[in-house]
């Protein structure tokens, strides 16, 4: 059986046009959590996480170099990008000019159609084609794990985006330069294990702390971090192990402690950071009703409110009828694993 990353192309290609590079890249779940970075400049993970790459929200980004521009330009979703959105784009292009030697400013061009700044795992997406595109631009030869450690400079999550399906991003250890090369996403052998997440969006809206500082709160004042952190590496291996097997159940019963401990740990932090509101709350406790009658379900959430469930493909109308019922308002929409990041042909353009 062909896994996921060995059907995507393995490395970027020089734009030959004057139109620009467009990639696409998809948001990945992350099953087990990287909350916590060891080394903000780099931004690298404190511990190593595992996630599922989806086939919903696409991110897609085109850079485009203009040798006569004095400035970047960013537009998010039709409109100039501004603050730390714009700030994190172009600190990652002077990343590029510095990685390629070359001095151009570019113009990027980023549609998401996920909501940016909801815990859909936006910045995976984006940072993902960001990368794929940005390489290509600017003629740097990467493979794809390169790739991933690009992208993680721009987002740790986003280096989990290269790769279809499952894929690991390693925290790696070190300083520096070796903890840099360290730190990168590989794909993970899943091949019997084929689920479905239906993803409850209580609030699309942005959150009102972002993902980046309550991580950084909850890494410095947490009391309870140490502990989730230990936990998350037992987490991890038994979780492989359950992904190797195909085994629904021990897979779900892991992401859902996992992150239920990331977030009792954002809980404790000096001062809380709480996420979770009443229809973050019903939905849990509809999953819950959901397993009592005898149908496997499990949740998982990143930083935000919203709501992921796993479960086997044939149960997933069942379970979005029961997130439905539980929140009623919410959208409920179901999801696979999706692709890895891709450069557009030709052709699609």
């Amino acid at each position: 059986m062909r896994t996921d990353h060995e059907l995507e192309p393995a490395e970027t290609a020089a734009d030959p046009s004057g139109d620009g590079v467009t990639a696409v890249a998809h948001p990945n779940i992350a099953l087990i959590k990287y909350w916590g970075k060891r080394d903000e400049r780099l931004m690298i993970p404190y511990v190593d996480s595992l996630s599922m790459t989806l086939d919903v929200f696409p991110t897609t980004t085109t850079v485009r170099l203009d040798s006569s521009a004095r400035a970047d330009g960013v537009t998010l979703d039709g409109s100039p990008a501004k603050g730390e959105a714009r700030q994190r784009v172009v600190g990652f292009l002077e990343l590029l000019r510095e990685r390629s030697g070359r001095s151009e400013r570019a113009v990027v061009d980023t549609h998401n159609s996920v909501p940016t700044g909801a815990g859909l795992a936006s910045s995976a997406s984006g940072f993902a084609a960001l990368a794929l595109s940005g390489a290509a631009a600017y003629g740097l030869d990467l493979d794809r794990t390169a790739l991933s450690r690009l992208a993680r400079r721009g987002s740790a999550s986003a280096s989990r985006s290269m790769f279809g399906g499952f894929a690991i991003c390693h925290a790696g250890q070190g300083e520096g330069a070796a903890a840099d090369l360290a730190s990168y996403a590989e794909p993970v052998p899943a091949p019997d294990f084929d689920p479905a997440m239906v993803i409850a969006l209580v609030d699309a809206g942005p959150k009102a702390v972002s993902s980046r500082a309550a991580m950084r709160r909850t890494f410095d004042t947490s009391p309870l971090y140490q502990a989730w952190a230990t936990s998350s590496k037992a987490d991890l291996a038994e979780l492989r192990a359950a992904l190797l097997r195909g085994d629904l159940d021990a897979v779900g019963e892991v992401a859902e402690r996992n992150a239920l401990g990331m977030h009792a740990t954002m809980l404790a932090a000096r001062p809380a950071v709480r996420y979770l509101s009443p229809a973050t709350v019903a939905v849990l406790d509809g999953v819950l009703r959901l397993r009592a009658d005898g149908v496997p379900a499990y949740a998982t959430m990143d930083a935000g409110p919203n709501v992921k469930v796993l479960c086997h493909r044939a149960d997933a109308g069942r379970v979005a009828a029961a997130v439905r019922d539980a929140a009623p308002g919410c959208s409920v929409l179901t999801a696979r694993r999706g692709p890895g990041a891709r450069l557009r042909t030709e052709a699609e353009r």
